[in-house]
């Protein structure tokens, strides 16, 4: 038999064997696909419903009362401004004027250092401001933190102690200056003065009356220069500065008088605390 007769014949012969296996499997796994049970559909998924725009709410903290990050925000903003607050609306303007005037007239220009005498007057400030800053706490901080307040509620509660601290200590001819400079009718009682009107009255009743305290200091030590410079000048001694000599006489008699308590005392009672 020729060769390529005999390779039709093996493929020939290898489809038949082919088709006879096929025919096999079907005749067995025929009667158990015929018979399979449906399988259940799976069921739809219901889509997530997709909020229309404009309606995005978005809420930082929770609860009713303020969250953490808004209130060391506004830490902070307190901070940054705390010191035109105190130099404006508290003690601590007098108190530190009073200090420094007082080393001038000993005729020391650095010592005590100016960062000493501030932190003096800041603490104689906290001293005196006590009960302003405990009424301040009670009717706006503490309500704010529990969500009783808002910020603009919280603000004008906290200027309700400061009005009337400021109003207690100014004069009112400072008051009628500042509202003749802005062009304003005269307030109808204390309680109608504005803000702005009351603050910077306020400091000019404070730097009048650290000037005046700042005078009676001066007076003591001025004598003392005038006694040692004619002494000096009597026993010929005209090149050797006065003030070297009348130093250590300053500060003997300041030591003497116990100065610090005095100025100290007086500067307290002239707010009223005791």
């Amino acid at each position: 038999m020729p060769p390529a007769h005999r390779g039709a014949l093996l493929r020939a012969t290898a489809l038949v064997g082919g088709g006879v296996a096929l025919g096999a499997v079907l005749a067995v796994a025929g009667p158990h696909l015929a018979f399979a049970a449906p399988i259940e559909p799976t069921p739809p998924v219901v889509p997530t419903p997709t909020p229309p725009p404009g309606d995005l709410t978005i809420q930082i903290g929770g609860g009713s009362g303020p969250s953490s990050s808004i209130v060391i925000l506004l830490g902070v903003t307190l901070l940054s401004i705390a010191p035109a607050l105190l130099l404006m609306m508290s003690s601590f303007t007098k108190i530190f004027v009073v200090l420094a005037l007082t080393r001038n007239a000993l005729g020391l220009n650095t010592i005590p250092p100016t960062q000493v005498l501030a932190g003096l007057a800041l603490f104689l400030s906290m001293f005196i401001m006590w009960p302003v800053l405990t009424d301040v706490n009670d009717v706006a901080v503490q309500p704010y933190l529990a969500g009783g307040l808002d910020f603009g509620g919280a603000l004008e509660a906290a200027l309700g102690p400061l009005r009337e601290f400021m109003l207690a200590h100014v004069r009112e001819e400072d008051i009628a200056l500042m509202t003749r400079a802005a062009g304003q009718d005269n307030p109808a009682n204390p309680a109608a003065v504005p803000l702005p009107t009351l603050i910077p009255a306020f400091m000019i009743s404070e730097l009048r009356a650290a000037f005046i305290i700042g005078l009676v200091i001066f007076v003591p030590f001025l004598v003392i220069d005038l006694v040692v410079s004619s002494g000096l000048m009597a026993m010929g001694m005209m090149m050797l500065p006065p003030t070297m000599i009348a130093l250590p006489f300053k500060i003997l008699l300041f030591i003497l008088v116990d100065g610090w308590g005095l100025i100290i005392t007086a500067l307290i009672q002239s707010y009223g605390t005791t």
